[in-house]
């Protein structure tokens, strides 16, 4: 597979400017990981790469939270031929509702399309806790926390970037009155 990066500059996935994240916080570089979906040639095999790093793992069930992570889970749980769920946000972090069951002792995969703060992963992490699940690892497409993140599991990435992420009363670029972007979804 030609360079991850240079694949993520063709399809438009790096931009570079003045970004508010999802987290609050701002950043010169985003990741706009629908451009990487809208081009299955391009993620299908970043996806086989994620899934790869699994297999053999004794994992009974793939989760990912909404929305990004629900498309990443889903691909993810299809090439490892495992059960596919997804935690939604509710009050105080996140749940498996819809009728989404976790069995006590079953093996978790969390997957997410991008990490940041983290804090997806981790609500994730402790819905599977209080259904008495295990949480077995993580695996994230493009990893762009700013020092490496530890969730107590083992963490795998495809792509990983440190990014300087700033609060907004520190952010550099606001300072030098650069306009802030809400991008994507948010």
């Amino acid at each position: 597979m030609k360079d991850i990066e240079k694949i993520f500059k063709e399809v438009g996935v790096i931009k570079e400017g003045h970004f508010l994240l999802h987290s609050g916080l701002h950043s010169g570089i985003y990741f706009e990981k629908f451009r990487l979906i809208e081009y299955p040639e391009c993620a299908v095999p970043l996806f086989e790469l994620l899934a790869n790093q699994f297999k053999g793992e004794p994992i009974d069930i793939v989760a990912g939270p909404t929305t990004g992570g629900s498309i990443i889970a889903f691909e993810i749980a299809k090439i490892l031929r495992k059960r596919c769920i997804i935690a939604e946000k509710v009050e105080g972090g996140r749940d498996f509702l819809r009728g989404f069951k976790l069995n006590a002792g079953e093996n978790i995969l969390v997957v997410d399309d991008v990490l940041t703060t983290g804090s997806s992963v981790r609500d994730v992490i402790s819905a599977i806790k209080r259904h008495k699940a295990n949480p077995y690892a993580v695996g994230v497409i493009i990893d762009r926390a700013t020092e490496p993140i530890d969730f107590g599991i083992p963490l795998y990435s495809v792509y990983r970037k440190r990014v300087k992420n700033y609060s907004p009363e520190h952010c550099p670029l606001c300072k030098i009155g650069i306009p802030l972007t809400k991008p994507g979804g948010i």
